[in-house]
């Protein structure tokens, strides 16, 4: 069931993201969250293709989805592989069920032991050519009827047109350019919140809430600021260093 009355407050958030300088990977943050959110699933998480193809993990409102996730790419089994090949949603997916265990064990079992029930996956779509999939994950094993799987393909569709806001796409290599540099922040962002989380001892969820918080009271880009702790973490202090 979609959280109707919090609805046009993600778009309205989307929105004032979608500016001419824009990080990408924040952006796709707040969008698996607010999706989980209005879905009132337990989490969500976006993968998206590489230039060869092949599909990596890039936000995921949730550290375990983000497990999940690469779980499903080093597998090569899951919804978010048979979405992607298929640009077709994979929808009320039983964890529990024959038919999940029958389509991916290893994955059912997998996500299971972390606590989920039921799972969704909708294809992000650009011209006819699927670029990536969004999956939601539940702890309860919910449905979503047709209108409220409308809404979350409409989430999914609002990702794409994040990814490709350039004033025009006027090629395919303008699509790969923004697709490899969203793949190259991602893995900055990762390195940046391992480090914050040994630093601080604590776990990566709070880490990456940190480095979140600290990049939007100091009007700084996420990528860039996790560049920065990567390589020169005395520069801000304030955020790298335990009190």
């Amino acid at each position: 069931m979609i959280a109707i009355e919090k609805l046009a407050e993600v778009f309205v958030e989307v929105a004032d993201t979608l500016v001419d300088d824009f990080d990408v990977i924040e952006f796709l943050e707040v969008l698996t969250q607010r999706t989980a959110q209005v879905s009132l699933s337990s989490a969500a998480g976006l993968v998206l293709s590489d230039p060869r193809g092949h599909l990596q993990f890039v936000a995921a409102s949730r550290e375990s989805v983000h497990l999940l996730e690469l779980f499903q790419l080093q597998n090569d089994q899951g919804p978010c592989l048979d979405c992607f090949r298929s640009g077709r949603p994979v929808v009320n997916g039983d964890l529990d069920g024959s038919e999940a265990r029958d389509r991916w064990p290893s994955f059912a079992d997998r996500a299971i032991e972390l606590g989920f029930r039921s799972v969704h996956a909708f294809p992000l779509r650009h011209q006819g050519v699927v670029i990536g999939a969004m999956n939601l994950f539940s702890s309860e094993v919910g449905r979503l009827d047709e209108s409220d799987a409308r809404v979350v393909q409409a989430l999914a569709d609002v990702a794409t047109i994040g990814i490709l806001q350039e004033r025009t796409i006027r090629a395919k290599e303008v699509l790969t350019e923004q697709l490899q540099a969203a793949l190259v922040s991602r893995i900055t962002i990762e390195q940046a919140k391992g480090a914050l989380a040994r630093s601080w001892n604590v776990d990566v969820d709070a880490a990456f809430t940190a480095l979140r918080d600290y990049a939007r009271t100091h009007h700084l880009r996420l990528s860039e600021l996790a560049h920065v702790v990567v390589t020169d973490p005395g520069r801000h202090p304030g955020l790298t260093r335990p009190s």
